[in-house]
């Protein structure tokens, strides 16, 4: 069905929409090369919300030759507008011959409406090519298309023995510098970052992104200026924190989920936001929050926090992937635990992970596994 030039196409398509990991949320990652047989014409991807789609950068560097070229997309050409014209109507009017799509927009009010239309202007239309390698660059969008849910990953950083802090709550450091430059490219990719008024009160962290942190790749890719900072989310269901913190005085936008409003005097980055609390809790409802938070927009959130959230993220079966930092230190058996995952009693009631990676980074190891 699709040819070793078909597939050498898309896979370049694939390595561009890659180009906006760090910039695009909360649109998709999405890549386009138009090709007259095995030459490229035109390539682009797409950068921000509200500038061109990558079809379109592609149509601009092909011109004239896009006439008779086959398009492949690594998502479906658009059908609306939205803050850019229709990228389906855009293929059209250059008069491509055919365009190979990797996957049908997961939006169930949108998707296939741009293959369609391109189907009645009479452009062949394939789709499927590489369908898992794009999905892959995409796991929150679709996730937050399909259930209205965002994609969670949560972070963790322990010792050998699953420790994360001293019984006197010490825990800087506990991993390397190349430890925490990863987790930095990690922030960066998310459209929020989550953690908890305890964190805030304990630690006072900053919770962005740093460019500097960010390494040398990045640095040839992006500008500072280019960096977008992903929103972020303090739970604080007691309303103990304060603008004296140093988080609220960085650029980005902070949201507060609470049970009730504040009385505080905030900047007009931080934003109140109501969240029933959990039944028979002081806690607030994590699945209320998360779909609070799916409808701001937010595809994917990146988790910082500490053993109580991260317990209540899993219990509710909230979490899609871990990402464990390991150090190799032993910490003692008084030291503070990992996650605080409640009222097991049985083999069968233990949640079982896949891990998918495992490598070194610097002196730690990484290990990402799926819930």
């Amino acid at each position: 069905m699709f040819s070793p030039i078909d597939h050498s196409m898309m896979l370049r398509a694939i390595e561009l929409a890659k180009r906006g990991r760090f910039t695009t949320a909360p649109n998709p990652n999405v890549g386009c090369v138009i090709a007259q047989g095995s030459t490229i014409v035109g390539e682009g991807f797409h950068y921000q919300a509200g500038q061109p789609h990558a079809e379109v950068f592609a149509l601009r560097a092909a011109g004239e030759q896009a006439k008779g070229a086959t398009a492949y997309v690594t998502l479906e050409p658009c059908s609306h507008f939205g803050r850019t014209p229709p990228c389906a109507q855009a293929l059209i009017n250059a008069n491509v011959s055919r365009v190979v799509c990797a996957m049908v927009d997961p939006n169930p009010k949108v998707g296939g409406r741009g293959i369609e239309m391109l189907q009645i202007a009479g452009i062949e239309v394939q789709t499927g090519l590489l369908a898992a390698d794009a999905q892959a660059l995409n796991l929150g969008f679709i996730k937050r298309m399909k259930t209205g849910l965002p994609y969670v990953q949560l972070k963790l950083a322990a010792s050998l023995d699953g420790r994360t802090a001293l019984a006197n709550g010490e825990s800087k450091w506990i991993t390397g510098p190349e430890a925490r430059a990863d987790v930095q490219r990690f922030r960066a990719r998310a459209g929020a970052i989550l953690s908890t008024s305890s964190t805030v009160i304990a630690d006072d962290p900053s919770l962005n992104v740093r460019w500097s942190e960010l390494g040398e790749p990045v640095h040839a890719e992006y500008p500072e200026a280019a960096l977008r900072q992903p929103t972020r989310v303090i739970i604080d269901s007691k309303n103990r924190v304060t603008p004296d913190f140093k988080l609220f005085s960085l650029a980005g936008k902070t949201l507060l989920a609470r049970a009730e409003m504040g009385q505080e005097t905030w900047s007009d980055s931080v934003t109140q936001v109501l969240i029933p609390k959990q039944d028979n809790s002081e806690q607030l409802n994590l699945t209320s929050l998360m779909l609070e938070l799916a409808k701001q927009d937010i595809n994917h959130i990146w988790v910082e926090a500490g053993a109580e959230l991260a317990g209540g993220l899993l219990a509710a079966g909230l979490v899609d992937e871990l990402i464990l930092y390991q150090a190799p230190k032993l910490m003692g058996c008084d030291s503070r635990s990992l996650i605080n995952l409640k009222g097991l009693t049985s083999m069968s009631q233990v949640l079982n992970l896949e891990i998918t990676d495992v490598r070194m980074i610097g002196p730690d190891l990484r290990i990402i596994a799926r819930v």
